[in-house]
């Protein structure tokens, strides 16, 4: 098992909508899962809406962490938040558990070899300890306005977790508190116990020996046989030689030989950073692949972005075999979100109707009334007209904000999982004085009610 594994929290993607079809998971597990939440959560309507919820694609990404289920729900006008909170085991019912397995040799063979077996649910029962949801053991948190308590949306998770089951059982080790990789080498220690126990066991005398045949006295040792030893301990101890002088520091050149004053350590060490935080991601479960090396173009705007010498991006602009504006923007791209951002500025996609529907909602929601303005949505790049903004939706579900400049899309800020959170900071360098909720209007706005008609028809 790997390290992210042990170590807590684990990200899984979104499921896209189904039509149809069991709401329930389908293995041993899952099934197990889903039938414990419905005899805790037993009304038939919140349930009912649970499932017909969990099938539509608007439940986000889920993260499955110790005691704690959570993940975006994203209604027609609202978006909210859902968690369930379970009780998390004690280090005495794990050590319990463990015991009861180690009595089991097929179950405990099966469990190191990475399985999780069916019989552990005997195990289970057999430490008295909770691995299913039980009577006020599971909650639910979300602040959505349903009056329903568990809402639709805390059963909605509750069925994609069962999904979830489907692939991964041992996800609910880690709701009650061990990743996988932990509970491997628990159980490993428990059976090393009781291995060393039983040969304690064997290793003991019978009753009927003790009984017959006294236990040999051991001999008295001579007073001079420890003699030589205890007058080598005795001895004072021996200082150890001085140490010898540093030498002098090499002078360091007054000029680089490169011409380059920044040290290429800094940039290597700072290259490698990021490359582990990518690699970790992808660990947690946030991609569903681990990212590619860099090719030479992506690799050359890393080093014009990132190096502090101006030196080093003249040369690059110089030698790097496209137009100098190319590599300022992808440059500029980078600095804003890495080689996402750089994909978004240079590769164009078409999202899935989901991510659309959303982010239509999101950037209604964001305007004053009659100030919404026309948005012409070409794949990926949705275009304010006569703003001179425009928004790209990068395949991380970010959303990357550009201004035009000499009719070229510039990079213009930061992204955000939110459109009209990441058009807010070009709205504010372009001069915008009037701020909706959450989003930025011209100061004199020309809308009126047959506007505002055309820009949502448009949109």
């Amino acid at each position: 098992m790997s390290e992210a594994q042990r170590s807590g929290a684990r990200g899984f993607p979104a499921f896209a909508a189904r039509r149809g079809g069991r709401a329930r998971g389908q293995s041993f597990w899952a099934a197990q899962w889903a039938g414990a939440v419905e005899d805790v959560w037993p009304e038939e309507g919140p349930l009912k809406k649970g499932r017909s919820f969990a099938r539509t694609g608007r439940i986000g990404p889920i993260t499955v962490s110790p005691g704690r289920v959570a993940a975006e729900m994203y209604g027609v006008e609202e978006t909210c938040t859902t968690r369930l909170t379970l009780t998390v085991l004690d280090d005495d019912a794990w050590d319990l558990l463990w015991e009861k397995t180690a009595d089991r040799p097929a179950e405990a063979e099966a469990l190191l070899a990475g399985d999780l077996p069916e019989d552990l649910l005997e195990a289970v029962e057999d430490a008295r300890v909770n691995m299913l949801p039980g009577y006020g053991d599971l909650d639910a948190d979300c602040d959505c306005d349903g009056l329903d308590h568990p809402c639709a949306h805390a059963t909605a998770l509750a069925y994609q977790l069962s999904w979830l089951l489907d692939t991964d059982p041992w996800l609910l080790l880690l709701i009650r508190g061990r990743a996988a990789g932990q509970a491997v080498e628990e159980l490993k220690s428990a059976l090393l116990l009781r291995a060393l126990a039983g040969d304690e066991e064997e290793n003991e005398p019978g009753e009927t020996e003790t009984e017959t045949e006294p236990a040999a006295t051991a001999p008295t040792p001579d007073p001079g046989t420890y003699a030589a030893q205890r007058a080598a301990y005795a001895r004072p101890a021996t200082p150890l030689p001085a140490l010898p002088p540093l030498p002098e520091p090499f002078a360091a050149p007054e000029e680089p030989l490169t011409g380059i004053e920044a040290d290429p350590l800094d940039r290597l060490a700072a290259d490698a950073a990021l490359r582990a935080r990518e690699l970790l991601a992808y660990a947690q479960g946030f991609g569903t692949a681990p990212p590619e090396p860099l090719d030479v173009w992506q690799d050359t705007v890393r080093l014009a972005a990132t190096h502090p010498d101006p030196r080093v991006a003249e040369r690059l602009r110089t030698g790097c075999g496209r137009p100098g504006e190319d590599l300022d923007r992808a440059a500029a791209a980078w600095r804003t979100g890495g080689r996402a951002a750089l994909d978004v500025l240079e590769h164009p996609w078409t999202p899935p109707e989901q991510q659309t529907a959303r982010a239509r909602t999101a950037l209604a929601t964001a305007w004053e009334a009659d100030e919404l303005p026309p948005v012409t949505v070409d794949g990926n790049h949705w275009t304010l007209t006569g703003r001179d903004l425009q928004l790209r939706l990068g395949r991380d579900g970010r959303w990357y904000p550009f201004r035009r400049r000499d009719d070229l899309w510039w990079p213009a800020g930061p992204p955000s999982t939110d459109p009209a959170e990441a058009l807010a900071e070009p709205c504010a360098l372009s001069g915008s004085t009037h701020m909706s909720a959450t989003f930025c209007v011209p100061a004199s706005p020309t809308s009126s009610s047959t506007s505002a008609k055309t820009s949502a028809e448009s949109f």
